[in-house]
């Protein structure tokens, strides 16, 4: 069977946390701003282990639909609790569950998706809810055309009705979207919906202490170093 060819593609949903914000650093700086006293990497690491337990609780229907924000604070709490810290009175502990709301872009990405933006329809597709996605382009300054969440579909990925859901959404076939992602599992899952894929290297996205392997693998139509890269790649110049 021929592949779809890239030509066809009109929208691009991009995975959000490590694709196009920096979740790692983000995090390490706000624990350690609020002088907990512990390790932020650390921290940060843990809290973020956390995250695809509490989805496949919600997946599995042992909870609800449950937004990521009170995934997030679900999680923090068990995490303070681990590392001893028992000291937050609960605005304290609402403000550091919204430095989710606050990570910066990765340097190439505004660039990246400007030039994106001149060709293609440019959306999120993260399981991040809403308010929180929105807050996030506002504080990172995230030019999406479209704001999509797990929130909208009601599920998380990867389930096929977020994928499926871009195309439904835009009217469009599920080849004629480009899934972009630093996550392989996200990208294959997409692809098992019909949708193209894109790779983009993160090597720091879990810190300089756990570097992911970003080498090729086979199933994406492109693998690039950064969304400015990707850009270029599509024909999408400064």
């Amino acid at each position: 069977m021929t592949p779809p060819s890239l030509s066809a593609v009109k929208v691009l949903a991009f995975d959000v946390f490590g694709t196009v914000v920096d979740w790692h650093g983000g995090i390490v700086r706000e624990v350690d701003a609020m002088g907990l006293g512990v390790d932020g990497n650390a921290f940060a690491l843990a809290w973020r282990d956390g995250y695809q337990p509490a989805m496949a609780r919600v997946m599995a229907g042992e909870l609800g639909w449950t937004r990521v924000d009170e995934l997030h604070r679900m999680i923090l709490d068990r995490v303070l609790e681990e590392f001893g810290i028992a000291t937050l009175t609960e605005e304290q502990k609402r403000h550091l569950n919204k430095a989710w709301h606050r990570l910066d872009a990765w340097p190439d990405t505004i660039e990246g998706m400007m030039r994106l933006k001149a060709r293609y329809m440019v959306c999120s597709l993260s399981n991040g809810n809403i308010g929180l996605l929105a807050d996030m382009a506002k504080h990172a300054g995230l030019p999406w055309d479209c704001i999509l969440s797990a929130e909208v579909f009601r599920a998380y990925k990867p389930d096929p009705a977020t994928y499926l859901g871009v195309a439904a959404t835009f009217d469009v076939k599920p080849h004629e979207v480009l899934m972009v992602a630093t996550h392989r599992d996200d990208l294959a899952a997409a692809r098992a919906c019909g949708l193209q894929t894109a790779y983009i290297e993160r090597p720091l996205e879990f810190g300089a202490g756990r570097r992911k392997d970003d080498s090729p693998q086979p199933g994406n139509a492109l693998h690039a170093t950064s969304i400015i890269d990707l850009a270029g790649q599509l024909g999408c110049s400064g």
